[in-house]
């Protein structure tokens, strides 16, 4: 005897007179229990004659196609209770966030007046259509009524005035992206030689021998600007604190630009701590605190002690170096006077933490696998990432030093230096933790920023780079920002190809948008905006880290980090209770990416009107796509996030004085 137990739904009466009368007539074989138990019990006895088995099929088969059905109905309903939800929060969401958009921008109003301008368009296309006239279309002689022959004028326009120069810039996209596959297919080509070969930069010394004694390591400089970085200050600190390197050739700066006197003081305490552990590290605070990242690096650099080392390792606030990576960096530049920069690879903790950082994982993956690494073997040149590097002072020097024209100052730098005759080293096989921007609102300012600073820089640049000595294939190379081949370096993602796609075509708008403003120098192009961290690199993952690179190591980081733990349980409980009290996340709209969304549908309702299959997925799937992100559905809800304007005044804190370095005015 075997049993068939199945979830009851809501009472259907009619449904259980038909069970109770197919009970009555076949009681031999099933026998149906019903009581207030939410289960429904069929038995259904099992029988050795083959047509009774045929008999019993054929009814259960009946039974069965009704039961799905009144689930399929179900289902239906909660599906349509669902879909109904949606829409009111999206109503809630559009109503809630009105208020907050008081000064939209002209870029937005070009797409709105465009929106509008499609709608009417679409409203004029569907009378057409149910009058026929799409699939006859009429001549202006020929036309009857003032709309046909308003359609017949309008199709008359669109022959001969908008499809020429619509072609043309059809022709130039088809242009640029053949550009942009030859490119890639290089790149590619480059990379499996690099791997096949097994080429890679090898140093002439290595520190990580015995033998070496204290005076034959040369004096580095670390830095770490910072500005409001609550989350992971500590982290960051640490990390560089127990780099394997004698502490008497090494000086670590917090360059702190936050205004908050709350994280000031919570960073002043962390650099005291470590320096009661012996290690040179001082803290500073600018008072005038112009120019963004690069004034701030600015301003370290014209210390008087400066002078006293030979490289500069640069780390932001989120990234933690493993404790060998200056002994693996620094024997680099040993026997290569021109040498200017060693840039490592960046590793992200938080890759898979949402799809936007999925998202951004192909693409960087991408960046430091394939374009810096073959740059870096068969030219010596690649734009600096800003972090995870260490510069010769010499060639900053010589160079110009950090400029604080653009929001880019690591490209900036990185042209000048290769102007001058300097080469660069890429290590792809030394990593550096960090961690991706995990709200749309971070990585979309980030992009801005990103995109905006080249192209400012272009502007600088340009007759720059056409008086210098670089071969004309260089000053013709245009490195492609999206491409299919994109996804070879991270095979892990292979399943999110297709958003990824679509995702790259949306942000193509907010890079479009950022390289005219930087080009043209319009708005918001030199504004620095500071990407927000959730402290996702924490001592875990260092420690972790460390115990796969450096054994013998570990155990002076662990209790290190163990000891500054505990001292610091005050701050962190303040932090957390902050955290908890103070912060609120919430969905932001993006009026620009729902505007551009609702032009694509209506795009793809017209196609859907001409029959034309392929072009009506396309924008069906890519407006789906603008609306996602345009309701902020995509990577983790929004912060408020610092702003720093320049020629902001502020006080300056006194910093505590290390053992036998000078503390910068």
């Amino acid at each position: 005897m075997s049993r068939l137990v199945i979830l009851q739904p809501k009472p259907n009466h009619d449904f259980q007179n038909y069970w109770n009368k197919q009970q009555k007539e076949d009681n031999n074989n099933i026998n149906y229990n019903n009581n207030s138990n939410p289960f429904l019990t069929v038995d259904i006895a099992t029988t050795s004659s083959p047509t009774t088995t045929t008999t019993t099929a054929d009814k259960d088969h009946t039974r069965t196609t009704r039961q799905l059905s009144y689930l399929c109905l179900i289902k239906l309903h909660h599906i349509t209770i669902a879909f109904l939800h949606l829409l009111r929060t999206i109503t809630r969401r559009i109503i809630n966030s009105s208020s907050s958009y008081t000064n939209p921008s002209r870029f937005y109003k070009i797409i709105k007046s465009f929106l509008t301008l499609v709608m009417l368009l679409l409203m004029f296309e569907l009378i057409a259509y149910f009058k026929g006239w799409h699939f006859e279309p009429p001549s202006v002689n020929s036309a009857t009524v003032v709309a046909e022959w308003l359609y017949a004028k309008w199709l008359d326009i669109r022959v001969h005035w908008l499809a020429p120069p619509l072609q043309m810039m059809a022709d130039g996209c088809i242009l640029l992206f053949l550009v942009q596959s030859v490119d890639r297919i290089v790149l590619i080509l480059g990379c499996f030689w690099i791997k096949f070969r097994r080429l890679k930069p090898v140093a002439k010394v290595d520190y990580a021998d015995e033998g070496f004694n204290v005076d034959s390591y040369p004096m580095v400089l670390v830095q770490i600007p910072m500005c409001n970085e609550r989350e992971c200050y500590q982290q960051s600190i640490g990390a560089v604190c127990v780099m394997d390197w004698p502490k008497e050739r090494m000086l670590v700066q917090i360059l702190d630009d936050s205004s908050d006197s709350e994280v000031q003081n919570l960073i002043k305490s962390e650099v005291q701590r470590w320096q009661q552990r012996g290690v040179h590290i001082i803290y500073r605070h600018r008072l005038l605190r112009t120019g963004y990242k690069a004034g701030n690096l600015k301003s370290a650099m014209g210390c008087d002690y400066v002078k006293d080392y030979e490289f500069v390792a640069i780390f932001d606030a989120d990234f933690q170096p493993t404790p060998d990576f200056l002994k693996k960096t620094i024997p680099h530049f040993k026997g290569n006077d021109d040498l200017a920069l060693v840039q490592t690879r960046w590793a992200f903790v938080n890759k898979d933490e949402n799809l936007l950082t999925r998202l951004q994982n192909i693409n960087l993956a991408f960046h430091f696998e394939v374009e810096q690494q073959v740059n870096g073997v068969f030219i010596n040149f690649f734009g600096f990432n800003g972090t995870a590097g260490v510069w010769r002072i010499q060639a900053l020097e010589e160079s110009g030093g950090w400029l604080e024209r653009t929001t880019v100052e690591d490209m900036d730098i990185a042209v000048r230096a290769h102007l001058c005759g300097w080469k660069f080293i890429y290590l792809n096989d030394v990593e550096c933790l960090c961690e991706l921007p995990e709200s749309y609102e971070a990585y979309k300012k980030q992009q801005y920023r990103w995109h905006s600073g080249p192209m400012q820089l272009f502007r600088l640049c340009f007759f720059d780079i056409l008086r210098s000595k670089l071969p004309a294939w260089v000053v013709c190379y245009v490195p492609g920002i999206m491409s299919i081949l994109n996804i070879l370096p991270a095979p892990k993602a292979f399943p999110f190809i297709v958003p990824y796609l679509l995702f790259e075509n949306t942000m193509s708008v907010t890079k479009f948008n950022a390289m005219i403003s930087g080009l043209f120098r319009l708005g918001s192009s030199y504004e620095w905006i500071v990407t927000k961290k959730l402290g996702r690199s924490s001592e875990n993952d260092l420690v972790a880290f460390a115990e796969k690179e450096s054994a013998p190591l570990l155990t002076r980081t662990a209790s290190l980090q163990r000891s500054s733990s505990e001292s610091v349980l005050d701050d962190l409980n303040k932090i957390e209770t902050a955290k908890k009290i103070g912060k609120t996340t919430r969905n932001r709209l993006y009026r620009k990416e729902l505007a551009l969304a609702f032009i694509l549908l209506t795009a793809a309702v017209r196609s859907l009107l001409s029959a034309q299959g392929i072009h009506f997925y396309f924008l069906l799937f890519q407006g789906v796509t603008f609306l996602v992100v345009g309701l902020d559905l995509i990577g983790e809800q929004s912060e408020n996030i610092t702003l720093l304007h320049p020629y902001v005044v502020c006080l300056e804190d006194e910093a505590s004085k290390p053992v036998q370095e000078p503390v910068a005015d």
